[in-house]
């Protein structure tokens, strides 16, 4: 517990305007242990919230879990602590998102590697993703029309914001604007690959 006051105590120099809002540890669920250290920072900050990250896998996923806890007890007797879980809701950049699933895909390869992929194959990727998103979900209004599945008012209300949201755009306009961007992405790609073989270049003249 000395450790970590001695290091919020040299974050706070970096950074005096954060604050402690709770503490985390890997693991599938809370051991002994948790109440003691949860019990430090209680107070350090108010209903601080305890993070539970499973790096063992042993739910099959990297499971992440919050909690808060609450006294109970007899008053005036033994009071004990019960933490309570919280929802957990995960916000990421899309570079973030793009660095997770490069990792995700070393999951079914013998050597456990996988090297960094070229934009067009990102965009043929994103572009098979997406096309499979739309064939469930025309699978999913298929059944609903024809009466295999109840429909779903929130699904549907989803919908038809996404539909909303799609800008109204003609079929040769689409196709000239994605045509447009390819040639753009095409045009940067040689580009680079041009600097870098001048780049090359240069060091081996430089070297004779």
């Amino acid at each position: 517990m000395e450790f970590a006051k001695n290091m919020y105590e040299l974050h706070k120099r970096v950074s005096p305007t954060e604050v402690i809002i709770g503490w985390y540890a890997t693991g599938f669920d809370i051991t002994e242990h948790s109440v003691l250290i949860h019990e430090y920072y209680s107070r350090e900050a108010t209903n601080p919230i305890h993070l539970t990250m499973d790096t063992a896998l042993q739910s099959g996923k990297m499971s992440i879990r919050a909690y808060v806890s609450a006294q109970m007890g007899v008053p005036g007797k033994t009071v004990g602590v019960m933490f309570t879980p919280l929802t957990v809701k995960y916000v990421y950049f899309d570079t973030e998102r793009i660095g997770v699933d490069l990792l995700q895909r070393t999951r079914l390869l013998p050597s456990r590697t996988k090297g960094l992929t070229s934009d067009l194959s990102q965009v043929a990727g994103s572009a098979a993703r997406v096309q499979d998103m739309l064939t469930t979900m025309l699978a999913y209004i298929d059944d609903v029309l024809s009466g295999k599945v109840a429909a779903d008012n929130s699904v549907g209300r989803f919908l038809m914001d996404l539909v909303n949201k799609v800008p109204t755009i003609s079929a040769e306009d689409f196709e000239n604007m994605l045509n447009s961007n390819i040639n753009d992405l095409l045009m940067v790609t040689y580009l680079s690959n041009l600097t870098q073989a001048q780049i090359a270049l240069n060091e081996k003249l430089v070297l004779l």
